[in-house]
């Protein structure tokens, strides 16, 4: 089935013929005495209401496996678990910065080891240090939208040994389907897109591999992390409209991204495969748009505090991929935890602003950046 069927009918009919799932709130359930045995035992080893979610959510990835998570950091949490000291981590110097937190601060205590890349598509085997056991990507990455060629790298990390894990927040599974390009593991923020309305936390990890999903299993249980009943039922419920959400919040990005290349008020916008002819090819043979984030410069003599105090529809926040625009300053905001040297290599300047285009009416939206952009000289 398409993706937009399976969005809406992986689950059908449940108990009395309802057509949406129930909501099980029970934190324990009772066992056969003479086993100790059932289907559910205590909710942070499983939830009914938790499973139904995570049976839409393999589907949506067209995998075997889905696991959700309390947060996007609760879900790369779990993957980095599949690590061992001694172990080495590639990753690519834009990376989201609540990763390179997680990486910089966490990791080396348990004896693994990070090496960044500053364009992992240019990666060869002379890259990957003995022992290295994971390439994790971001493509497109956040917030310069660089793209990674997934194929590629798929190949030369299984050379070696090392698995392939993909943070598909940007993309999701409705523009872009990383198991099918080779990846072993993919992990997404959930409060972004799949959520779609700024109003829950959650994080999820989908793989094809039995081996993998047992220890992402163990690494859920033990970890505890786990995605609540309510959410897990308002998370099965916004899946539903994401491909139509992220329809029209794709439109309106490339209608936007257009006009601020032709604006005198802007430097440069940064889209996926705008930074090479070849991360052009690479995204449209692995993704089927260009999502619905975008990056900025603003040329030269505006002034970025006034051009943002301007905006009377995109608020000044984190996050994204939700159904209303939210702008951002990465170098202060998503990936302040980076040190400055970080960021300068990544590309993350102090005049980049990061866009997410909601679903409103983009010529309201293109009318409110106008008036901002006019404001701030």
């Amino acid at each position: 089935m398409h993706i937009d069927t399976l969005a809406v009918q992986t689950l059908r009919h449940h108990e009395h013929g309802a057509v949406v799932p129930p909501v099980h709130l029970a934190s324990t359930f009772a066992l056969d005495p003479a086993t100790g045995e059932g289907p559910y035992a205590y909710q942070r080893g499983g939830n009914p209401t938790r499973a139904a979610l995570e049976t839409v959510l393999a589907a949506l990835d067209g995998a075997s496996h889905g696991f959700a998570f309390a947060t996007g950091m609760a879900a790369t949490a779990a993957v980095f678990e599949t690590l061992r000291s001694g172990d080495v981590v590639v990753l690519p110097t834009s990376v989201y910065g609540g990763t390179y937190r997680f990486v910089e601060r966490l990791l080396p205590a348990r004896g693994i080891t990070a090496r960044y890349v500053d364009d992992l598509s240019a990666l060869t085997d002379d890259d990957l240090p003995e022992r290295t056991r994971m390439v994790f990507v971001e493509t497109p990455a956040n917030p310069t939208l660089r793209i990674t060629d997934l194929r590629r790298v798929a190949e030369l990390a299984h050379r070696h040994g090392a698995l392939l894990v993909v943070d598909n927040t940007f993309m999701t599974p409705v523009l872009q389907r990383p198991l099918e390009l080779g990846a072993d593991i993919v992990v997404q923020s959930a409060t972004k897109y799949l959520g779609g309305h700024s109003d829950l936390l959650a994080g999820v990890v989908t793989t094809d591999d039995p081996a993998l999903a047992e220890t992402l299993a163990l690494a859920q249980k033990a970890g505890g992390g786990v995605l609540a009943p309510q959410d897990s039922f308002r998370l099965i419920q916004s899946i539903k409209t994401l491909p139509l959400r992220l329809g029209r919040q794709q439109d309106n990005a490339v209608a936007i991204a257009a006009h601020l290349r032709s604006h005198e008020g802007i430097a440069a916008v940064l889209t996926p495969g705008s930074a090479s002819e070849e991360e052009a090819r690479v995204h449209a043979e692995q993704a089927a748009g260009p999502g619905a984030v975008l990056s900025f410069r603003l040329a030269p003599g505006l002034d970025r505090v006034r051009f943002l105090r301007a905006l009377n529809l995109p608020a000044y926040a984190v996050s994204l991929g939700g159904v209303e625009s939210l702008i951002c300053h990465p170098a202060t905001m998503t990936h302040e935890a980076m040190t400055p040297e970080a960021r300068d290599r990544a590309g993350i300047t102090d005049d980049l602003l990061r866009l997410s285009v909601g679903i409103e009416r983009v010529d309201d939206l293109i009318a409110d950046l106008d008036q901002a952009l006019a404001a701030a000289r």
